[in-house]
């Protein structure tokens, strides 16, 4: 009889522990489906304010505008380099490029060391993937990666209609098919990256559909003709193309029921592919768009002119997912700004954004780069070009194969590789001997001076440099000293003496040029 009881006692106990498993096991799962899904959305070569949520009459970006609508809209986003490679490596580990070797520059590698934020929040359950343009270029293979640092690829279904310039890539059936392959209560972190506004653009399309020249507003940096109007309307048709992609997805996730815990992300890697924009430390280079919804937690329709840095994007995503305390050997520079995002503050808070550039395209002799860093504080973007003997936008004269002779000769003028070929600067480059065009001409590529300082709210073009002024010694002594004091505290090799280290870094994707050896 004693047996009995106390195998049934045995046997209760037994019971009430399973169900305290069984218990914990759906309590776990709840929490996972409590965790919200993450869209991190990024337009390829994208400038503020070049969304019509910032009121550009040339554009219509209605799903932007919509995100920005049921979250937060910021006016000072900046990116953490001027590239699209770095700018994304950035992104992805959350420090800033002199933190993370070849990651740095343009078309190197990817150190495995370096966590990303897509495996980080795949080790706590969540499904992760990419659709378009995921971290590049660059080669990834070769540091280890078994995948694009961004995630699993989904690509394989392609647009046969799209227009012409834009990518054949259907992003949202790619996600759609990404969205089937997971688990119904598994959170999902999606990185969907847009070839567009990228060039090259298919000429005069934005007239073709509509567009106005009227419309268009030219920054002082560039000249103010017809050809340049034209050519900034098809970067709005490109822009306006990656919008109406947005959307589909956004439609997917509304009617899934999914988009109420989805916190979304849409920015851009840098800035519009434009004579002095894109490929340098400048206002247009590194200012981009970025709107950020939740609706399920976060404050609507609210405008932060607060500066922000994209290095504060994959903190912000370990938080939200609920690891707060990553054990990680490389710590991330950036700072999670959940709290921002939930809690209306009384009284914006003062900010920083750094930002740096090393190796853009193969521009220089013996594939330099151009060493840039960058501290935007306050009404101020302070930077300090670490070789100003060097060309910025890259040598003037290439070597290039001559046709009868095969012997390499030295090139017209007008290289400037690290400016995108476009209309803009094969107009700035034909009509060089025109005084007026000239002067954009020299804006974009004469050598530029050790120290630049700017005041961005009288000079967004970033056209008068106040370094060299009585009346601003104060304010440059003290924006390179907290430059410099950063860029030490974070070892960067530019600061520290090993500076050349980033000449190391083997280009892996694209040509190398061959130039006169003229510097």
């Amino acid at each position: 009889m004693k047996m009995k009881k106390y195998s049934a006692i045995f046997f209760l106990v037994s019971m009430v522990l399973l169900g305290c498993s069984v218990f914990s096991q759906n309590t776990t799962t709840a929490h996972v489906q409590k965790r919200p899904n993450i869209l991190f959305v990024v337009s390829d070569d994208q400038s503020y304010p070049h969304a019509s949520a910032y009121g550009y009459k040339a554009v219509s970006t209605p799903n932007f505008d919509k995100v920005a609508t049921n979250g937060i809209l910021f006016t000072n986003a900046y990116v953490a380099s001027p590239g699209c490679s770095p700018s994304r490596a950035a992104i992805l580990t959350g420090r800033n490029d002199w933190q993370i070797e070849e990651a740095g520059t343009h078309g190197s590698s990817f150190p495995l060391k370096y966590k990303v934020y897509p495996q980080l929040l795949e080790d706590v359950g969540y499904k992760s993937g990419y659709t378009g343009k995921g971290w590049g270029p660059g080669d990834w293979k070769i540091s280890g990666y078994k995948t694009n640092p961004a995630g699993k690829e989904y690509n394989a279904v392609k647009f046969t209609d799209q227009p012409e310039g834009v990518s054949n890539v259907n992003y949202a059936e790619n996600f759609r098919q990404f969205y089937l392959e997971k688990k119904s209560d598994q959170p999902f972190c999606f990185w969907f990256g847009a070839h567009e506004p990228h060039r090259k653009f298919s000429k005069g399309i934005g007239l073709k559909n509509g567009k106005k020249l009227e419309d268009v507003v030219v920054p002082d940096f560039l000249p103010d003709t017809k050809e340049i109007r034209s050519d900034i309307l098809d970067y709005c048709f490109e822009i306006e193309w990656f919008d109406q992609q947005l959307g589909k997805i956004l439609n997917q996730l509304e009617a899934s029921g999914e988009l109420e815990n989805t916190l979304v992300i849409v920015t851009s890697d840098n800035g519009m592919a434009f004579p002095r924009a894109k490929a340098n430390a400048y206002e247009y280079g590194i200012h981009v768009p970025l709107a950020i919804s939740w609706p399920a937690k976060i404050r609507k329709k609210v405008v932060v002119n607060t500066i922000f840095s994209t290095v504060n994007l994959a903190p912000t995503f370990l938080e939200v997912a609920g690891i707060k305390n990553a054990q990680l050997k490389y710590p991330m520079a950036g700072k999670s700004i959940l709290n921002k995002l939930l809690q209306p503050a009384a009284k914006e808070n003062k900010d920083l954004a750094y930002s740096a550039r090393e190796r853009h395209s193969s521009a220089r002799y013996n594939n330099q780069g151009y060493p840039q860093r960058s501290l935007r504080d306050g009404d101020y973007l302070y930077i300090k070009n670490f070789k100003p003997y060097l060309w910025p936008a890259g040598n003037p004269f290439s070597l290039v194969k001559d046709a009868k002779s095969s012997e390499m000769v030295v090139s017209d003028y007008g290289a400037f590789y690290d400016i995108d070929d476009s209309p803009s600067l094969r107009y700035m480059v034909k009509n060089k001997d025109d005084k007026a065009i000239a002067y954009y001409l020299r804006q974009a590529t004469d050598k530029r001076p050790e120290e630049e300082l700017f005041n961005i709210k009288n000079d967004p073009a970033c056209l008068k440099n106040l370094a060299g002024e009585k009346d601003f010694i104060n304010i440059r002594t003290t924006l390179k000293n907290k430059l410099g004091n950063y860029l030490k505290t974070t070892e960067d090799p530019r600061q520290t003496g090993n500076g050349d280290i980033f000449e190391t870094y083997p280009r892996l994707e694209g040509g190398i040029r061959d130039f006169p050896k003229s510097e």
